[in-house]
């Protein structure tokens, strides 16, 4: 039951991630994209804050706030980026992208560790695992205002005064869609989601079960379960971000200077290799619990190659005027088709193999393990979309790079442009010429 509720609550979450990204995506690229983060992690600090007051009566308003909270993700996931490409460039890029891509799997793993702690401390009473957070919300916000400066967007890149073009929302969007390198990429990036968001919500769950067939332990009847559990797998989740993400970007900087395609490839490597090591963490769950937190870590450090590396290729073959909308279109396909969904499809299929048997420790230990065998099929899949999106990565890269010297024109749509008399008849112009 209770984590069918989580299992809700994240749900409620994603959903409104994914429908406010968007929106703070065109905001991004048109408008001052610090205070638009400031405006969204306030908002976000003092959601959490309040719904940690809120009593198991109210659980409507829970939810609601839950859903809430994705304002702040959305604000900061699709601007935050786009803010670092436009201070850096090639090498410095990807490695300023390492240090902000370490908060997803770092975040994650102190998220288990602190509030599976606070929790503990607090009696049960998860309440307090929300009130640590804001705080830390409210030095970002500082630190934003006070230290980050607002560049223009493609300042490091352009090499001439043109002004920059921008185009209709539905034209940046049917632009991106026409990018392979970037499609393909962000449906290598959803499988990862996909992998992640199963981990996330059952691995602890799982070993919680793997533990008690091992060692034959009585079921838990207190408010926390899995605690210990928890906490180990948030500790590697910590570990295998920090050497994942740094490895990827290391590992790609020295490839690049023997094959210019090294940032796909690279991802593809990661989540092909990772795929069979998370298969075996499985499968020898019910001889070594030892081994399988073995096969856990390197898998999840695998997995943690292609982070920085995603978003670095869309930064380098989106122009800089879409790159905000490029992140958002990004996050909606990687979480409607990944995360969102991934956690309630294992558990589904875990309840469909334990469907008509009956119950007992041991068959619920296999079912969630038969299920979570999926992720690894997930993750083979996403290697083969980054293999493809090699294919395409030096074509849009190179026209990328021509726009922003300014020796290539953005391409317009008919919505971007107005009928004009000349000499008799009609002309279509773009916009930007008659109003200068």
């Amino acid at each position: 039951m209770v984590s069918l509720l989580l299992l809700f609550l994240f749900l409620v979450f994603i959903s409104s991630y994914m429908v406010l990204a968007p929106v703070f995506g065109y905001l991004g690229d048109r408008y001052n994209r610090k205070y638009i983060m400031c405006g969204g992690i306030t908002f976000w600090s003092l959601i959490t804050l309040s719904s940690s007051f809120i009593p198991k009566e109210h659980f409507w308003l829970l939810l609601l706030t839950r859903g809430l909270v994705g304002v702040g993700e959305a604000s900061y996931s699709t601007i935050a980026p786009t803010l670092i490409a436009d201070l850096f460039l090639a090498d410095q890029r990807s490695r300023m992208l390492s240090f902000f891509y370490l908060a997803t799997p770092v975040g994650c793993g102190l998220g288990y560790i602190v509030g599976s702690k606070v929790t503990s401390v607090a009696g049960g009473n998860w309440h307090w695992a929300l009130r640590v957070t804001p705080g830390l919300g409210f030095i970002a916000i500082l630190l934003l205002l006070f230290i980050v400066q607002e560049p223009p967007r493609g300042a490091v890149e352009r090499k001439t005064d043109k002004p920059l073009i921008y185009t209709s929302w539905t034209s940046d969007v049917k632009a991106l869609l026409k990018n392979p390198s970037f499609v393909l990429s962000t449906f290598g990036f959803t499988t990862v989601a996909f992998v992640t968001g199963a981990l996330a919500l059952w691995a602890p769950t799982f070993l919680m079960r793997a533990r008690r067939v091992l060692y034959s332990h009585e079921p838990c009847q207190t408010p926390i379960c899995d605690s210990d559990d928890s906490m180990i797998f948030g500790g590697i989740t910590c570990v295998t971000g920090l050497l994942g993400v740094g490895a990827g970007v290391e590992i790609s900087r020295r490839y690049r200077k023997v094959n210019p395609r090294s940032d796909p490839l690279v991802c593809a490597m990661g989540l092909l290799c990772s795929s069979p090591f998370l298969f075996l963490s499985l499968v020898f769950a019910e001889d070594s619990l030892i081994a399988t937190y073995v096969f856990i870590f390197i898998g999840e450090t695998l997995l943690s190659l292609n982070w920085a590396l995603v978003a670095d290729i869309l930064l380098y073959v989106v122009i800089p005027t879409r790159r905000s909308t490029a992140e958002a279109l990004q996050i909606v396909v990687s979480h409607l088709l990944g995360d969102a969904g991934s956690p309630y499809l294992i558990g589904v299929i875990s309840d469909r193999v334990r469907k008509g048997k009956p119950d007992s420790y041991l068959l619920q230990f296999h079912s969630l393990g038969y299920a979570l065998m999926l992720c690894s099929f997930v993750g083979a899949i996403g290697g083969g979309f980054f293999l493809a999106t090699a294919l395409f990565i030096q074509k849009d890269r190179k026209k990328a790079e021509l726009y922003s010297q300014g020796l290539l024109e953005v391409e317009e749509s008919a919505d971007d442009r107005i009928v004009v008399p000349k000499r008799g008849r009609s002309t279509k112009v773009p916009v930007s010429s008659v109003l200068i």
